[in-house]
């Protein structure tokens, strides 16, 4: 019989742990070295950031500290206690996970595991150190989670469902392989930004960290705003403004080079501020150091225009336009209602 109780304290005591981590860090203090658990994931952060040059300290902490503030004992009682986890048929599930930026895969792990099933994880190599760290802390709290949790380094043997995560093209392999079980596969998705031009600074200081935080590299990073036809796009960059050393970054750097060559060699206008260039373009992926833009006439045209093409859409950043929108500076602090692509995975994995 699965202990849900014990399952629940052990994740509020990681939240405890990743608290304390972050506020060490901010003060500048160095971890004792009799806290093994503290000196461990300062190694651990530095290998994953040698191992993915995209993984920087300041990002990986960035998610260690939204996951913190998350990961409370009321928070995850609240959140579970919405389902009926009794009627939860327990069964192995395989978790295909991305790494894009740090710990993307964590919700559905989390997910997995309070509803009282067993994870059997097949990491991505560009995130590979975080996740089995975390997993080790979790079973020093709760001895009950070594069965349940098994991270997969060959192919993918004896689970009942699958929730994989990957690009346009891996979805269909992923469909091919995994089709005869129940899943959940996830595809490409961008966020997007609509713009009316009444904006405060704040509010479009908040867009530069939608638009920033792990380089753009997560689907809730906006890479396309829509602004009315001769919005003025100077108060935009001025708000930004204070986002300018992501340049200092060489992987971003090379990047911006690298484009911005592309998109002059084309011929193409753009609007550049010396760390982030602004490109007229229907598409929604835009490339690193590049966010599109598409201006629109009519606010009620691109609501219906949002709406049957939510399938490639992750997130909506705007003040009051639609229902469902985050607000700016908000995209990559989800919180657990905030289920990717909009599909309940606690709910399918009660219901397989």
């Amino acid at each position: 019989m699965v202990d849900q109780t014990k399952r629940i304290k052990s994740f509020a005591k990681l939240g405890e742990f990743f608290r304390e981590f972050s506020d060490s860090q901010k003060i500048g203090n160095i971890a004792p070295l009799e806290n093994h658990w503290h000196s461990k994931l300062e190694e651990v952060i530095l290998l994953a950031g040698h191992k993915n040059g995209w993984f920087t300290k300041e990002n990986i902490l960035f998610a260690l500290e939204s996951w913190g503030n998350i990961l409370t004992e009321d928070n995850l009682t609240n959140w579970i206690s919405r389902y009926d986890v009794k009627k939860n048929i327990s069964k192995s599930v395989a978790l295909i996970m991305a790494g894009n930026i740090p710990l993307v895969g964590f919700h559905d792990f989390l997910s997995v595991i309070l509803t009282g099933n067993r994870a059997v994880i097949k990491l991505s190599s560009n995130d590979n150190v975080l996740l089995p760290f975390i997993s080790k802390y979790l079973i020093s709290e709760e001895p009950s989670l070594r069965e349940e949790i098994e991270f997969c380094e060959t192919k993918l043997e004896n689970y009942d469902a699958v929730i994989a995560t990957g690009s346009d093209n891996t979805a269909r392999y992923f469909e091919y392989y995994f089709g005869n079980k129940p899943h959940i596969i996830r595809k490409n998705r961008n966020s997007v930004a609509v713009l009316t031009g009444n904006e405060t600074k704040e509010q479009l200081k908040g867009l530069g960290e939608d638009i920033f935080r792990y380089y753009g590299l997560g689907c809730r990073s906006v890479s396309k705003v829509f602004v009315p036809k001769t919005y003025n796009f100077d108060a935009f960059f001025e708000a930004i403004f204070d986002y300018n050393p992501i340049i200092n970054q060489a992987k971003y750097a090379n990047n911006y080079d690298y484009n911005k060559a592309v998109y002059l060699m084309s011929e193409f206008k753009l609007l550049d501020n010396g760390f982030l260039m602004l490109k007229e373009d229907n598409n929604y992926a835009s490339p690193i150091a590049t966010l599109f833009y598409e201006e629109y006439q009519s606010l009620d045209q691109l609501k219906k225009r949002i709406e049957l093409e939510k399938e490639k859409i992750q997130c909506v950043v705007s003040n009051g336009l639609f229902d469902d929108e985050v607000e700016f500076g908000f995209t990559q602090k989800p919180g657990l209602y905030d289920y990717a692509d909009g599909v309940d995975t606690v709910e399918f994995l009660l219901k397989t």
